[in-house]
């Protein structure tokens, strides 16, 4: 697990402005739980890990340093719901799109 977790973790209570007991409360963990997290002597079990991404609203990629945007998951999730009745050249034609808007943030810097 990243060095970013304990970090990211208390960022994101912050700007829910959760207590430590308020988000343990939520997740249902202790606070002392919390505070271990925080503090980088203890590492979530990936069911913990959960239950806070749950109650903090981002994703485990988020807080455990994969990607740099608490949102980069979310807005691929978002997206992923509405994929289930798609068609492949539906996702051939949201490829292209992707790629084009990737390219056109390239060029444009």
């Amino acid at each position: 697990m990243s060095d970013l977790f304990p970090v990211r973790l208390r960022e994101a209570r912050d700007r829910r402005e959760l207590t430590q007991a308020e988000l343990g409360r939520e997740a249902g963990l202790p606070s002392t739980t919390i505070s271990h997290f925080e503090s980088g002597s203890r590492k979530p079990s990936f069911d913990n890990l959960r239950r806070l991404t749950k109650v903090l609203g981002i994703s485990t990629d988020y807080l455990m340093g994969i990607v740099d945007s608490p949102d980069d998951m979310a807005a691929a999730s978002r997206i992923a719901r509405h994929l289930g009745q798609a068609t492949e050249d539906d996702i051939k034609m949201l490829e292209a799109v992707a790629k084009s808007l990737a390219d056109t943030r390239k060029r444009d810097g």
